[in-house]
C-alpha cells in the first residue's frame, strides 16, 4: 500500500488561501504551490505573495487509505469535480534525498562551480561554492543567475568590493569572495533570503568576507563591482542608486531581464553608464558596463 497521497489541481480561479485552507481542512500534511506552465513570477514586495499565471496547487496526504474518497471530500470542499482533481499514490521515500537527487555541480565559465553539499568537484583549480537548493532564490541554475555567474568567472579582479543587490541566497557574493574579492555587500528585500545568504556565507567559510544588510541605504559606496540579478523595472529605477555605490569606472552587471526589455534597461543606464550586453541564454540577458 502506498504510503502517502499526493492530489493535484490547477488554482484557476479560486482564491489561493481559501483552496490553501480547504486542503488543510481535508488532513493534508503538506500544500505547496508550482507554476504549471514556465512562465515567470516577479519577484514580491515584503509581506507580498505572488503567484504564475497557472497555477498548480499538489497537496500531500500521509498514509491515505482510501484514494476516491479523499479527492471526493477535497472537491467538495474547493466545489470542484473531482474529475478536475489528479491523484498520484506515493511510495516512501527519504525525501530530502529525492529533492537533491537532481541537483548536481554546474560548471561556470573556466573554473567556477555550484556544487550541493552531498556531491564533490575534482577538476583540478576548481573554485567551488558549496550550496544546496532552499527558499531563497539562487542556485546557478537560471539562466539570468548562470550569466552573472559566467561574468564573475572571467572578469571579478582580485581584491575587489562588490555589493550583491538583491542576493537572493548569495550565491552570487559566494562566488565572488570565492573568486578572490575583499569585500563583498549584500541587500534583499526578503528576509528569508538574509537569513540564508549568512547560513550559505558561514557554510563556505566566506563569513568574515560578506556582509549581509537588512537596509539599502546602509550599503557602502565606492564598490568596485555592482551585482544586481532581479527584474528590469527595480533595474530601470535604481540606475542613479547604483551610479552612488559604484566608485569612477566601477563596473554594473545587469541581469533578470529578457530580450525585449533590454532597450529600456539600457537607456536607464545612459547617464550615468555605457551598458551592453554581454550574454544572452534562453531569452535572458545580461547587461555590463562601467559607471562614466
Amino acid at each position: 500500500m502506498a504510503a502517502y497521497l499526493e492530489l493535484t489541481f490547477d488554482l484557476g480561479p479560486l482564491d489561493p488561501q481559501a483552496a490553501e485552507d480547504a486542503c488543510w481542512a481535508c488532513g493534508a500534511s503538506a500544500v505547496t504551490f508550482v507554476d504549471a506552465r514556465d512562465d515567470a513570477v516577479l519577484e514580491p514586495l515584503p509581506g507580498e505573495f505572488r503567484l504564475w499565471p497557472r497555477t498548480r496547487l499538489k497537496c500531500l496526504f500521509v498514509q491515505a487509505h482510501d484514494a476516491s474518497g479523499s479527492r471526493r471530500a477535497l472537491a467538495a470542499a474547493l466545489g470542484l469535480d473531482p474529475d478536475l482533481i489528479g491523484v498520484h499514490e506515493l511510495p516512501e521515500r527519504v525525501w530530502e534525498r529525492e529533492w537533491l537527487a537532481d541537483f548536481h555541480p554546474l560548471r561556470f565559465g573556466r573554473r567556477l562551480w555550484v556544487c550541493p553539499h552531498h556531491e564533490r568537484v575534482a577538476e583540478p583549480g576548481a573554485v567551488v561554492v558549496a550550496l544546496d537548493p532552499g527558499l531563497a532564490f539562487g542556485t546557478g541554475t537560471h539562466p539570468s543567475t548562470a550569466l552573472c555567474l559566467t561574468w564573475l568567472d572571467a572578469h571579478l579582479a582580485p581584491g575587489a568590493c562588490v555589493i550583491d543587490y538583491g542576493c537572493g541566497s548569495g550565491v552570487l557574493a559566494l562566488a565572488a569572495a570565492k573568486l578572490g574579492a575583499a569585500r563583498v555587500h549584500c541587500f534583499d528585500i526578503d528576509p528569508q533570503a538574509l537569513t540564508a545568504a549568512r547560513a550559505n556565507a558561514r557554510a563556505n567559510g566566506v563569513a568574515r568576507q560578506v556582509r549581509v544588510y537588512d537596509r539599502p541605504d546602509t550599503l557602502p559606496a565606492a564598490a568596485d563591482v555592482l551585482l544586481a540579478n532581479i527584474l528590469s523595472e527595480p533595474l530601470c529605477t535604481l540606475a542613479p542608486r547604483f551610479a552612488s555605490l559604484l566608485r569612477a569606472h566601477g563596473e554594473v552587471v545587469l541581469a533578470g531581464l529578457m530580450q525585449h526589455e533590454v532597450a529600456d534597461v539600457t537607456a536607464a543606464y545612459a547617464t550615468c553608464f555605457d551598458v551592453a550586453p554581454f550574454g544572452e541564454r534562453d531569452g535572458w540577458v545580461g547587461l555590463a558596463g562601467r559607471r562614466h
